[in-house]
């Protein structure tokens, strides 16, 4: 295992004093260490009271009971775009199965999926699902925001923020535990994140680890109730390459499951790429990146399956 990383923790709660009325010197202090964590390692763990930590209990109560279900009716969940519907020890997964959940804000949405798993119904996990992806992608907008905010720029720029956070795929991932007499097993492979923001939280199991400019991966200790915030390769794009898109895997170790929420922020698939003129600075910050639509990144991305510089290697100058 790699050692311990030093992701930057920003603490938003406002029981311990913080402000994050837009406009207030709190939200423009907080926008700076967004920027700043986003700039330097492309990712920060989170501690928030916009979600309850009951609401987070539930979930992982609920996943447990949709992964334990029988495998003939989570196959009966499917999905037309890469990685939604069920998917289990898949080449990209090897080591666990994933519920991916496109829109699951629509209320139809989650009572369809829900009613699905369970013939007779489950209104508490349906209830549980659509709050918990509601104040997820809340954040989501939040943070956005304090980009614009911390690059100072204008407010015409909420309008690629909104594009950006467009729609969401809601992830519910359990990992499988190593083989017997491994000590470790890669469940996610090295990857990249191609939509524009991921927030995630867990069981309190950890094995997220993170690839550094240093090479060697190193452990994401998430703090109990916390979260992390991981940029995607759309938000890289758009921020002219100043914040890093943080290749990252999952391994798992011990006795204990891990279970994770993830709540994907994507992009409106018509969407142009473009990066704003004022993040554009030829003496130090050059062009990096041609304007282009979402969708035809996520076709190259797939049909070509590359991962390493996938970015670049599609729209990089």
């Amino acid at each position: 295992m790699g050692t311990e990383s030093e992701i930057p923790l920003l603490d938003f709660r406002k029981v311990n004093g913080v402000t994050l009325e837009e406009g207030s010197e709190g939200w423009k202090e907080m926008s700076k260490k967004v920027r700043e964590a986003f700039e330097s390692h492309g990712c920060f763990l989170l501690l928030c009271d916009q979600i309850p930590n009951d609401l987070r209990g539930q979930i992982f109560t609920d996943m447990k009971s949709l992964f334990d279900l029988p495998e003939e009716t989570k196959k009966k969940f499917s999905g037309a775009k890469a990685y939604r519907g069920y998917t289990a020890n898949s080449h990209v997964i090897p080591h666990c199965q994933s519920f991916g959940i496109d829109d699951a804000l629509k209320p139809d949405t989650t009572e369809n999926f829900t009613n699905l798993m369970w013939r007779q119904g489950n209104p508490t996990f349906c209830e549980t699902l659509s709050s918990l992806t509601s104040k997820t992608r809340d954040l989501s907008t939040l943070i956005l925001k304090m980009i614009i905010e911390g690059f100072g720029l204008p407010q015409q720029y909420i309008l690629d923020v909104e594009e950006l956070n467009n729609s969401n795929d809601t992830r519910m991932t359990r990992y499988q535990l190593p083989k017997e007499n491994k000590d470790l097993e890669i469940a996610l492979v090295p990857h990249t994140d191609k939509g524009t923001l991921a927030v995630i939280c867990h069981n309190e199991v950890q094995g997220l680890q993170v690839l550094p400019k240093t090479g060697e991966w190193v452990d994401v200790i998430i703090p109990p109730n916390g979260y992390i915030v991981l940029v995607g390769d759309m938000l890289k794009a758009w921020s002219n390459g100043r914040f890093q898109a943080p290749t990252h895997r999952v391994v798992t170790k011990g006795d204990k499951e891990r279970l994770a929420f993830i709540l994907f922020t994507v992009p409106k698939e018509d969407m142009t790429i473009k990066v704003p003129s004022e993040l554009v600075d030829d003496e130090n910050h050059p062009l990096r990146y041609r304007p282009f639509k979402y969708e035809d990144f996520i076709d190259f991305h797939y049909s070509t399956r590359t991962e390493k510089g996938v970015l670049e290697e599609f729209a990089g100058l």
